[in-house]
């Protein structure tokens, strides 16, 4: 399977380190839709109250889990949508993403919504892989 993922010269990447323009996969032998993942541990609690940043490691680390359960990688992410409750919380979102994201970057959208399932949850990730 080949990934290419890019930007093209014509629209400039300002945040080049979070994410591409495109990912394009050619023939995949499987596609994997991760559900919107929020700042939970293994429990079930919520961790993180009132920390954007530590919510958003919360979301990744269980996309990775996922991902790993279903035979993938975080670096098997082509394209991952970004719930936020507070846009203006934007640079803790990305500083997180820089954490588990350093190449093979997805395509990426973000959103603000009113809230989420529940009060206190602050940000939820939904992401699809290809392997």
């Amino acid at each position: 399977m080949a990934i290419k993922r890019g930007n093209p010269p014509q629209l400039k990447n300002v945040r080049a380190t979070v994410y591409n323009h495109f990912v394009r996969v050619d023939r995949p032998m499987s596609l994997i839709f991760v559900s919107g993942q929020l700042a939970r541990d293994d429990t079930g609690d919520m961790v993180g109250a009132g920390s954007m940043l530590e919510q958003t490691r919360q979301c990744i680390r269980n996309i990775e889990k996922s991902l790993l359960a279903a035979g993938g990688s975080l670096s098997d992410v082509v394209c991952t949508t970004v719930y936020t409750v507070d846009m203006r919380e934007f640079k803790q979102i990305l500083s997180a993403r820089e954490e588990f994201f350093k190449s093979d970057l997805p395509a990426s959208t973000m959103v603000e919504v009113n809230h989420l399932s529940e009060p206190g949850l602050l940000v939820e990730i939904q992401a699809i892989a290809a392997i």
